[in-house]
This record gives structure tokens, C-alpha cells and sequence, in this order.
């Protein structure tokens, strides 16, 4: 299993949904995208990303003012 990072930390909705989208697209199936944010609305965004694209949000937490989330690819 791959993970590709994202650091889409200092931007702001609904720029981190709109990169981790495109980054999506490398990404196998299976595999995980790690993202980081700064921006507070990202949690609820990349919650809403992943009931839209089916992809599974396995984790999320905030480390630091640092978002941290763990999206695996589905198919």
C-alpha cells in the first residue's frame, strides 16, 4: 500500500478539497492520500468529499493546528 502526502497547509476552502481531487486521481485504488490542512473547514469539506467520490475517510485529527487526514482511494 502507497500513501501520497498533500500539503495543502496555509490555503484556504475549498482550495485543500480542490487539490487532494486533482492528487486523487494518481492515487490507486486501495491506496491512502494523506492530506494536511490549516483551514478549519476542511474537516467538514473532506467529510463531505468522501461521501460524494465513495472514498473512505479512514482517519482525521488535528495535530498542532495542523489538520491531518487519511483518505483511501475506493475501488
Amino acid at each position: 500500500m502507497t500513501t501520497t502526502v498533500l500539503d495543502a497547509t496555509g490555503l484556504k476552502c475549498p482550495l485543500p478539497v480542490l487539490r487532494a481531487r486533482k492528487a486523487m486521481k494518481g492515487v490507486a485504488a486501495g491506496d491512502l492520500l494523506e492530506i494536511k490542512a490549516t483551514d478549519p473547514g476542511a474537516v467538514k469539506d473532506f467529510q463531505s468529499f468522501c461521501e460524494t467520490t465513495g472514498d473512505e475517510l479512514v482517519e482525521w485529527r488535528e495535530d498542532g493546528g495542523v489538520f491531518v487526514f487519511r483518505i483511501r482511494k475506493a475501488g
